[in-house]
């Protein structure tokens, strides 16, 4: 396949180079910090910065700016009528596109390893710094809070700069952020995390917007679920695989400092990586759009680009906005339910059970369980989604939510002595794992292409929504009871359901095309 470069002169070419070379030399005049403690188990907290990191930190900062001016596009006026090639939506699945499903589940990854590894780095980081359960909690909440703006902010970049291009910039984060393996105060790793968030939360509706707009119509659902539960559960793993083999000899501060290797591993993995077609169309780049989609196997024709199917006009008719604006309500409040689920319940639920009776070992169970479950969860939602219903699939998953939610509240009346939790939280887990498989999917099937990135970056936000709200109430000190948390979830998720049921459309096999036949609300 002919890569067509969203670099599209040499004058941004260099200047997104040498803003990445700015960033990675910032990096590196921060390593002779990090190495100066080896002799005492690469311990920094007390120590004064010196002039190299301060000039590093304002390389960093240059580098990023001059990054995204690089990769800010071209626009051009291309011609009304030209000869053109089929929609991509059209072509046969071929090499082109299993080479890109690797190369994005890759990514996301290395996107999803940078916020997983938080949970391994907090231990040994409230030990050198001397920091309270509190105190330490500041540092997840950044995270979030950097994934809630990175989603929406990244989600307008994309249909600014374009997939691919946000993607870079994503990835040129990374490498910066990776300094904060070498801070010696707790206050600059907070400030830290909330960039490597807002790098990390931005890459991953950005990606499901990609592939939505390069993958065949009967192809698109499963394989927008596959990569992207993939990608989320390699990510976990990657993270614990790194923690186990070099966290004992380089302490933690090792996981931010990988973030230098595989961020520039991102920058190299773009080359592989074709900007959306659609995207190039919308720029007026109509020769470039050809290259790139004769690539993904589309055959030339004779006029332009294939019309919408002839049901177009009429796929939402009149009423288009309003359903518009019901499948956001739908998703935006799914989304949200399902963040309070992952982040706050199931969270609370171990040190609660045992409060309420119930053994440790068991607790334990369901904190493996989650993991356990959620590979086979992926593989089963790719299933109904691409093969059954992806309106269908979404319901079920919540319904099983639901389902889990209702015995959460059943075992609070109950106790220890009534049926084991089990299955209540076997249904939450599976039930929530199915929700995030196919949210970002969906959403990124619902939406024209002038808006999928903003809109699927919102859905995105709204799912670390409900964990900053979660997560909030932890640092306050203001956890309720089980049964009401229970409640208070519940009451969004049959929302949800219900808004889901009657504005959300079927898009199993749907040509994305029906949705740039009328316009946006």
């Amino acid at each position: 396949m002919s890569n067509v470069a969203v670099l599209s002169n040499r004058s941004h070419f260099w200047v997104f180079s040498a803003g990445a070379l700015a960033v990675t030399a910032g990096v590196l005049l921060h390593l002779p910090m990090f190495w100066m403690g080896r002799g005492n188990g690469f311990r920094l907290v007390g120590m004064e910065m010196d002039a190299e990191m301060w000039w590093g930190m304002a390389l960093i900062c240059a580098g990023i700016a001059a990054a995204a001016w690089g990769l800010l596009p071209r626009r051009l006026a291309g011609p009304a009528h030209a000869a053109t090639v089929t929609a991509p939506e059209d072509a046969p699945l071929g090499p082109a596109h299993w080479r890109l499903m690797a190369v994005l589940t890759l990514a996301l990854v290395i996107d999803v390893m940078k916020p997983a590894s938080l949970g391994f780095v907090v231990p040994g980081m409230r030990d050198e710094y001397g920091l309270s359960r509190e105190m330490a909690a500041w540092l997840p909440f950044a995270a979030l809070c950097g994934t809630v703006t990175g989603s929406v902010v990244w989600g307008a970049l994309a249909d600014l700069f374009g997939r691919r291009a946000t993607i870079l910039l994503s990835a040129v984060m990374f490498v910066g952020t990776s300094i904060c393996g070498a801070m010696p105060d707790f206050g600059w790793n907070v400030g830290m995390c909330f960039l490597m968030g807002a790098a990390a939360g931005g890459m991953l509706p950005v990606t499901y917007a990609l592939l939505a707009e390069t993958m065949p119509s009967r192809h698109r659902g499963w394989v927008l679920v596959l990569v992207g539960g993939l990608g989320s559960v390699g990510g976990y793993l990657a993270a614990s695989g790194f923690s186990a083999w070099l966290e004992p000899i380089l302490s933690w501060r090792v996981l931010w400092l990988l973030n230098l290797p595989t961020g520039l591993l991102l920058v190299l993995l773009n080359a592989l990586i074709p900007e959306s077609p659609k995207f190039l169309l919308a720029l007026g780049r109509t020769r470039e759009a050809h290259e790139t989609l004769k690539g993904f196997g589309c055959t030339v024709v004779d006029e332009g680009l294939a019309a919408p199917p002839a049901d177009a006009s009429g796929a939402f008719g009149p009423g288009r906005p309003r359903r518009l604006a019901g499948t956001t309500w739908a998703l935006s409040i799914a989304a949200l339910g399902w963040g309070l689920v992952n982040f706050g319940l199931l969270l609370w639920m171990p040190a609660h059970l045992v409060a309420r009776g119930f053994s440790m070992a068991l607790s334990s169970e369901l904190l493996a369980a989650s993991a356990l479950i959620a590979l086979p969860t992926v593989f089963a939602a790719a299933l109904l989604y691409g093969r059954w219903s992806s309106k269908g699939a979404l319901l079920l998953s919540l319904l099983l939510t639901a389902a889990g939610l209702a015995g959460v509240i059943h075992l609070e009346w109950v106790g220890a002595g009534g049926l084991s939790p089990v299955w209540s939280i076997a249904l939450l887990i599976v039930g929530s794992n199915g929700v995030i498989a196919m949210l970002l999917p969906y959403a990124a099937e619902s939406y024209p292409l002038r808006i999928r990135g903003r809109a699927t970056g919102w859905v995105a936000a709204c799912t670390k929504g409900g964990g900053l709200a979660a997560q909030a109430l932890g640092l306050l000190g203001w956890v309720p009871a089980m049964a009401v948390v229970s409640w208070a979830i519940l009451v969004p998720v049959l929302a949800a359901l219900v808004l889901v049921a009657l504005f959300c459309a079927e898009t199993r096999g749907r040509d994305l095309r029906v949705l740039e036949a009328a316009p946006s609300p």
